[in-house]
């Protein structure tokens, strides 16, 4: 994950907080119970999504900055270990040479 995208789920999830727990304290009076009930669902749920994001952005952003700075790539041919050289002249490894190519399939 980029930090770039780690940044902003904590943003997101720092908004969300800061949005829920606010609307649970601005919720007027005079409404019935069923209306709170429900707010206070909504509330506990996005504040649960809010602390799951954050913690998959910090997740992230220490996982960045442990490969920080990026190291260059490797080519695939450095990840290769080395193959021991063939036993004949043949490019397949063939003994024979064109004795091997020239038989018809049984």
């Amino acid at each position: 994950m980029s930090r770039k995208i780690a940044g902003f789920l904590l943003a997101l999830a720092g908004f969300m907080i800061f949005e829920w727990v606010n609307l649970g304290f601005n919720l007027a009076d005079g409404h019935p119970r069923s209306f709170y009930v429900v707010h206070g669902i909504l509330i506990a749920v996005n504040i649960g999504l809010a602390i799951v994001l954050a913690v998959i952005g910090l997740r992230g952003l220490r996982g960045s900055q442990a490969s920080w700075p990026p190291r260059p790539a490797r080519s695939p041919q450095a990840a290769r270990p080395p193959q021991a050289p063939r036993a004949s002249g043949s490019p397949h490894g063939l003994q024979g040479g064109a004795e091997e190519s020239e038989r018809s399939p049984v």
